[in-house]
């Protein structure tokens, strides 16, 4: 049976999947471009470095799936990289913008407090 962290974290790792498909293969598409805050010539500029980040986002999610897929001894895989997540998105709302905040940072600290709670 599935927890409520579980399912916060399979929501978190959903969330990195999606944004390693936006900075990967979408990051010069209209929609991207202005949910990123980037021109036409901006988005081509940094097309590589967001498909980089894009991986690092694929990490983040595998390895979130990887703690969900051993279970119970997954307890502290999950929360290393929730901590990571986090981590990335405080600075990320610090650094580029506020919005990271809540997108990133929120729920791996929501997912956080739950994991902890489910031990």
């Amino acid at each position: 049976m599935k927890t409520a962290a579980d399912v916060v974290v399979a929501l978190v790792a959903l969330l990195h999947v999606y944004f390693l498909v936006l900075e990967m293969f979408l990051w010069e598409t209209p929609r991207t471009r202005r949910a990123f805050g980037n021109s036409v010539e901006k988005a081509k500029l940094s097309k590589v470095l967001a498909a980089n980040q894009g991986l690092y986002n694929g990490f983040l999610a595998a390895g979130l799936v990887w703690g969900l897929w051993l279970g119970a001894p997954g307890h502290d895989i999950k929360l290393f990289f929730l901590a990571c997540v986090f981590v990335a998105g405080v600075f990320g709302g610090f650094t580029a913008s506020r919005k990271i905040l809540l997108v990133q940072a929120l729920p791996a600290a929501v997912a956080i407090v739950l994991v902890l709670a489910a031990r």
